[in-house]
C-alpha cells in the first residue's frame, strides 16, 4: 500500500510538471503574438519630405504623421515674422510630400503728390461782360502717401497705400469774371457787407464800387458782423479739423482798392449762435461756444459768454469770462443767442424757455420774460428773436402763446411780436400771430420836424401763421407802439422771404436819393435794398448766391 500510494504521488507530481510546461508553452506563444501585433508601433515607418526653401530644395526623413511645423523643426528651418508655408503648417505629410517655405517681407515708402488745386469763377456785375480779374492765385496742395510693399521670395506681390497726410491744403484759384450789370448804380451811406459763396464782399458809397475782401471760400455765415464803426468785419470759417466745428476771424476793411485786407485770427472756436461786437467800446467782441457732437444736431451748447479785444493793428487779447458753461434752461442743448444795447452797458439774452439781462459784470442772469417753449419733435430748438430799441429803453422779441384746444401747450402754432418795457412793467403785445421767424429789427432813431425822435420795428410776417415753420414771410413795418403796420415787400402774387435770424439790416443813415431810411435784405439768395415808407425795392446782386449782410 505504502509503494502504491508513493508511486501515485510521483505520478501525480509529473503530471502537474506537464500541465506546467504546457501552459508555461501557451503563455510564450501568446505573448509573441501579441508582440507581433504591436511591433509597428515600437518601430514607425519612415517617409521622405521635400522642403523648397531659399531656391534650394532638403529632404528630410520624417515619422509617417508628422506636420509641416514638425518637418520644419526637423529641418533646422526658423519661420521669420510673416513667413508663410504651402500647405499651412498644421497639415499632416505623407510619403513624397513637397512644401514650401516663403520668405516674407514688407518695406514702407512715403511719397509726395500735389493736390491739384480748383478753379473757381465768380461772377461780378460791377465789372464788364466778359473781363476777368484774378483774385487769388492757386496753389496745388501737398499730400503724403505711405505705401506698403510685401515681397515673397524677393518678388514684390503687393503695393498699397496704407495712410494719407495732408501737408499743405490747396488753394483755389479764383477769377473774377465779369457780367452785364442788369441793375442801376446808386449811392449809399456808409458801408454794406455781404456773404456771397463763401466769400465777404463789401460795397462802400456806391453800388457799383464793390469789392471782395475775403476770399477763402469758406465762410460758414454762423458769424457775420460789422464793427460799429464798419471798420472791421467779424465772420466765422468752417474747419477740416476734428472736435472743431468752425473759427472766428476779424478782417479790416479800411484798405486801398488792391491792397490786401489785414486778417486776424482771434482763436476763438466753435461758435455757432452768438458772436458780436460790443458798442461803445474799442473793437471788443463777445461770443458763446458749443462742444461738437456726433449726434445732432452735431453740438451740445455751453450757454457761456467770453470777451476778447482786438486792437487796431490786430492784436488780440482775452477778457474775464462773463458767463461760465451752464446748462442753458428748457432745450439748453440747443444753445443761447445775446444781443448788446446800444450803449454797450447792457447784455439781453434770448433762449428756448425766455429771455432777460445779464448782470452787470457778468456772472449771472436776470429773468424779464418767460417764454412757452416749443415742443418741435426734431433734433433743433426754437429761440425767439430778440432786438433792441435804438434808446435802449425796449426789447423786441416774439412770445409763443398758448392756443385752446391744443392738447400740449408746447405744440401751439400761434406767436406774437411783444415789447418788453425795461423801465418796468408788463410785456405789450404789439402784432397778434406773426410767426416763429419774425425776427424783429429795430430802425436807428428818427428825428421829425417837431423834433420829437422815435423810431420803427420791421419783423417778417408768415403768410400762413399757423404753419410758420414752413411758411415764406413777408417784411412788414410798424411804429415802436405797434401802430401803423404797413406789409412792405415783396408785392403781392411774389414769392415771399425765406427766413432767416440775419434776414436785413438797416441803413445807418437815410438814402442820397429818396431821403427815406431803408433796408438792405436777402431775397431769393439776392441783395435787396427796400425803401422803408414807399416800399419800392432795388435789386444789388444777381448772382443768387447772397445769404448774409450787415450795414455801418
Amino acid at each position: 500500500m505504502r509503494l502504491y500510494h508513493s508511486r501515485f504521488w510521483v505520478t501525480r507530481i509529473a503530471w502537474h510538471s506537464v500541465e506546467r510546461a504546457a501552459l508555461l508553452a501557451s503563455m510564450m506563444v501568446a505573448i509573441i503574438l501579441l508582440t507581433g501585433c504591436s511591433a509597428p508601433q515600437l518601430t514607425q515607418s519612415q517617409i521622405a519630405v521635400d522642403i523648397a526653401v531659399d531656391g534650394n530644395h532638403q529632404q528630410v526623413n520624417l515619422p509617417a504623421g508628422s506636420t509641416v511645423e514638425e518637418a520644419l523643426s526637423a529641418a533646422a528651418l526658423t519661420l521669420g515674422p510673416l513667413d508663410r508655408t504651402e500647405p499651412p503648417l498644421y497639415t499632416v505629410l505623407t510619403e513624397g510630400a513637397a512644401l514650401r517655405l516663403i520668405r516674407v517681407r514688407e518695406e514702407f515708402k512715403i511719397e509726395q503728390v500735389d493736390i491739384p488745386f480748383e478753379h473757381q469763377r465768380l461772377r461780378n456785375e460791377s465789372m464788364p461782360e466778359g473781363e476777368t480779374r484774378l483774385v487769388q492765385s492757386g496753389l496745388n496742395g501737398i499730400q503724403e502717401m505711405t505705401y506698403r510693399r510685401v515681397f515673397e521670395d524677393e518678388l514684390e506681390v503687393s503695393n498699397s497705400v496704407v495712410k494719407t497726410v495732408v501737408v499743405r491744403e490747396a488753394t483755389p484759384e479764383i477769377v473774377m469774371v465779369g457780367s452785364q450789370a442788369p441793375f442801376a448804380s446808386f449811392p449809399i451811406p456808409g458801408r454794406l457787407a455781404y456773404l456771397l459763396a463763401g466769400n465777404a464782399w463789401l460795397i462802400d458809397g456806391s453800388t457799383d464800387n464793390r469789392r471782395p475782401i475775403v476770399t477763402t471760400g469758406d465762410l460758414d455765415g454762423r458769424v457775420f458782423a460789422l464793427s460799429p464803426d464798419g471798420k472791421w468785419l467779424l465772420y466765422s470759417r468752417t474747419s477740416e479739423e476734428d472736435g472743431i466745428i468752425n473759427t472766428l476771424w476779424a478782417a479790416r476793411l479800411d484798405t486801398e482798392v488792391g491792397e490786401e485786407a489785414l486778417v486776424v485770427n482771434l482763436g476763438a472756436q466753435n461758435v455757432i449762435h452768438y458772436a458780436g461786437w460790443r458798442p461803445g467800446l474799442s473793437y471788443v467782441i463777445s461770443y458763446s461756444t458749443v462742444e461738437e457732437r456726433a449726434s445732432a444736431p452735431g453740438w451740445q451748447a455751453n450757454n457761456d459768454l467770453n470777451l476778447i479785444a482786438l486792437t487796431d493793428d490786430g492784436q488780440v487779447k482775452a477778457l474775464p469770462v462773463q458767463l461760465e458753461t451752464n446748462m442753458g434752461g428748457t432745450y439748453g442743448w440747443w444753445g443761447m443767442n445775446f444781443s448788446w444795447s446800444p450803449d454797450g452797458l447792457t447784455l439781453a439774452y434770448t433762449r428756448p424757455d425766455g429771455l432777460g439781462l445779464m448782470e452787470r459784470g457778468g456772472g449771472s442772469l436776470i429773468s424779464l420774460m418767460d417764454v412757452l417753449p416749443l415742443q418741435t419733435r426734431a433734433d433743433w430748438a426754437w429761440v425767439p428773436g430778440l432786438a433792441w430799441s435804438p434808446d435802449g429803453t425796449m426789447l423786441y422779441s416774439v412770445d409763443h402763446v398758448s392756443q385752446p384746444g391744443v392738447a400740449s401747450p408746447e405744440e401751439s402754432p400761434l406767436f406774437d411780436l411783444t415789447a418788453m418795457p425795461l423801465e418796468g412793467g408788463l410785456p405789450i403785445h404789439l402784432v397778434s400771430q406773426v410767426g416763429m421767424f419774425a425776427y424783429p429789427v429795430s430802425s436807428p432813431l428818427q428825428e421829425h420836424l417837431s423834433g420829437e425822435q422815435s423810431h420803427q420795428v420791421a419783423y417778417l410776417q408768415a403768410i400762413f401763421p399757423t404753419q410758420s415753420d414752413s411758411s415764406r414771410y413777408r417784411l412788414n413795418v410798424i411804429d415802436r407802439d405797434g401802430s401803423n403796420r404797413q406789409t412792405l415787400f415783396p408785392p403781392e402774387g411774389s414769392p415771399g422771404i425765406d427766413p432767416q435770424s440775419q434776414w436785413g439790416v438797416w441803413s445807418p443813415m437815410t438814402l442820397e436819393d429818396s431821403g427815406n431810411y431803408a433796408m438792405a435784405i436777402i431775397y431769393q439768395n439776392n441783395l435787396w435794398l427796400v425803401d422803408m415808407i414807399s416800399g419800392s425795392a432795388r435789386q444789388i446782386t444777381g448772382d443768387d448766391l447772397v445769404s448774409r449782410v450787415d450795414w455801418r
